[in-house]
């Protein structure tokens, strides 16, 4: 990159101001991150629009660090970003806004420009895959109060929640980290998700009509996109890109729940995707192809900064071939890939999807024979509310 176009960019890009953070504390912003060293100032030339920053303190000597603090940013052409260190709270906060303007001017005037690490364009397309569908909006309808999203706020709200094991792993992995004795975030709120009920529960109406809607959840999806997302497919999908950016940068597992239930109210529809919906779950496969795609990939590289701090949340242990999401997955490659007639779209991107889980994870999707075509585990938490009818009623 030649000289004048780097200058361009600095000066029409974002920048990210950060004082005072100690040494050795892990910062980052989206897909990038950095061990502070004793000139870090923040970054340059970051491309305007939707980012997410996120760090983690150090002990001091660099081995141990506390849960991953994350919070989400709409930026502007050359705005400037500035947060400080609060070394009681162990955080980055907002400083005053007189002040904030000396150095949003000092900023412009170039005189933190080398203290200011570069944003790695060549790896600003992972991002934007990840994050196309998360708008402004999407972040003032969803993030907490303060804007701070972190695990140790979650305690308390997911204390009564319903966890399997894996989850519940998930949670004592992201306790284990060092915790700061000055700062008690556990009274905090988390995200503001859309409630997605895991099983249909209505009041008079037919058994059978029961099981249909719990076997089908196309009309709870009609539903909640009407009633929660005013009709817009792309606002469900920026939850869902929202959500799984917070569980894997931010480490949340309120996150991880939420990406979750969307997956499951998704995967667990038979109609919409050939009748209904079919662009919102040509999008849909589209969006967890590529969050999956880079969740699971390999690449040391894209580690050797983090290794130490944090550790990739997305691993093969929490998609193993008895997981939801083998399960979910299964049923809708057979169902998309047997139907007769599919949009062509669709058809490509499932047949995508499906490769991706065989040759990076291994799975198998061989379906399972029994009556009526319908198999189901017993510990199958997503499998669909059956009524039984007694035979002597018939």
């Amino acid at each position: 990159m030649d000289a004048d176009t780097a200058l361009e960019l600095v000066r029409r890009g974002v920048t990210l101001l950060l004082l005072d953070v100690p040494e050795h504390t892990l910062v980052g912003i989206d897909t990038q991150m950095f061990s502070v060293g004793p000139a870090f100032k923040g970054l340059k030339m970051i491309p305007p629009g939707v980012h997410f920053v996120y760090y983690s303190s150090s002990s001091g000597d660099g081995k141990e660090f506390s849960p991953i603090v994350g919070f989400f940013v709409d930026a502007g052409l050359s705005e400037v970003i500035i947060r400080r260190w609060n070394t009681e709270e162990e955080r980055l906060v907002s400083v005053p806004e007189e002040e904030a303007e000396r150095y949003c001017q000092a900023v412009r005037s170039m005189e933190f420009d080398r203290q200011l690490g570069p944003y790695d364009l060549n790896r600003y397309g992972d991002w934007k895959r990840l994050s196309n569908y998360v708008t402004k909006d999407t972040i003032q309808r969803l993030e907490p109060i303060g804007g701070d999203i972190t695990v140790v706020c979650e305690s308390e709200i997911l204390k009564n929640t319903q966890k399997t094991a894996m989850e519940k792993a998930l949670d004592e992995k992201l306790k284990t980290r060092k915790v700061s004795a000055t700062v008690d975030m556990s009274q905090g709120r988390g995200c503001y998700y859309t409630s997605i009920p895991r099983v249909v529960k209505r009041r008079g109406i037919e058994g059978h009509e029961l099981t249909s809607l719990n076997l089908d959840k196309t009309q709870l999806l009609e539903t909640i996109v009407a009633t929660e997302f005013g009709g817009s497919e792309d606002l469900l999908l920026g939850e869902f890109q929202f959500s799984f950016i917070a569980f894997l940068m931010g480490q949340s597992l309120e996150a991880f729940l939420q990406w979750k239930a969307l997956v499951g109210l998704l995967l667990g529809c038979t109609e919409a995707p050939f009748h209904t919906r079919t662009q919102l779950f040509t999008k849909f496969v589209r969006v967890i192809y590529y969050q999956l795609k880079y969740g699971l990939q390999k690449d040391a590289a894209d580690n050797r900064n983090t290794e130490q701090g944090t550790s990739a949340l997305l691993d093969d242990s929490w998609f193993s071939t008895d997981s939801f999401l083998h399960r979910l997955c299964k049923d809708f490659f057979s169902l998309v890939l047997g139907a007769p007639v599919v949009d062509g779209e669709l058809l490509s991107w499932t047949r995508k999807f499906k490769e991706l889980l065989e040759h990076t994870l291994g799975w198998e999707f061989q379906q399972n024979s029994a009556v009526d075509g319908l198999y189901f585990d017993e510990d199958d938490e997503f499998a669909p509310t059956i009524e039984m009818i007694d035979d002597q009623n018939l």
